[in-house]
């Protein structure tokens, strides 16, 4: 399902400012060692995540699912030199293409990946998080919002990728989009919560916390 007509995703593309040389070469070898890279969150997601890390100010992010690499490399390339991006991937193919990247200065003194279940993983993290990017196992989505509420500051971001599903969240008419819907429906009730949901892409939603 085409959620926006094609040709205004690539019109609205071509305005999009292109990622950093690394981030490219990422794309390619993730291209050249997978059959799909549709895991990838995508130029425009990409680049907004770039802009909200650096108009917030943020110092410390947590990402919950890496893939390969993009959208941290994306995010610790703005963060100042003192900063920590720790993101956890359990899919050790997906380790092995953005172990080089990960590796290359500066982002070896920022980016700290963790291998393993994420919900299991999480509890052991210490401290809090300016910033939290949420682009895990879609199943689990409801069973991550109270864990990483509590790791969140006050005054942090939650983005949450994939909310829209395709546009099976309209009528939950797979597992996912079920579980999708029900965070979705979390969020909006949330008290605790300002958050506004965008049709950038697969869905992007960011959430405020008082």
């Amino acid at each position: 399902m085409d959620i926006i007509n094609r040709k205004v995703v690539e019109y609205t593309e071509s305005f999009t400012t292109l990622e950093p040389d690394i981030v490219r070469r990422l794309v390619k070898a993730s291209e050249d060692g997978l059959d799909y890279t549709n895991m990838i969150s995508g130029r425009q997601v990409g680049i907004l995540l770039r802009i909200l890390v650096q108009i917030s100010g943020a110092r410390r992010i947590l990402e919950v699912g890496t893939f390969t690499g993009y959208s941290a490399l994306m995010m610790a390339d703005v963060l100042p030199e003192d900063g920590e991006l720790i993101t956890i991937e359990m899919n050790q193919q997906y380790e092995e293409i953005s172990k080089p990247f990960f590796a290359e200065p500066p982002f070896d003194e920022k980016i700290f990946q963790i291998m393993g279940n994420a919900l299991e993983v999480i509890p052991h993290i210490e401290g809090t998080f300016d910033l939290v990017f949420l682009d895990a196992d879609k199943i689990h989505y409801p069973k991550y919002y109270p864990i990483l509420k509590e790791r969140i500051k006050s005054g942090g971001l939650l983005i949450v990728d994939n909310v829209l599903w395709g546009g099976a969240v309209l009528d939950q008419s797979t597992e996912k989009a079920e579980a999708i819907h029900k965070l979705n429906e979390t969020i909006r009730t949330d008290k605790d919560a300002e958050q506004v949901m965008l049709p950038v892409r697969d869905g992007v939603t960011f959430v405020r916390f008082k």
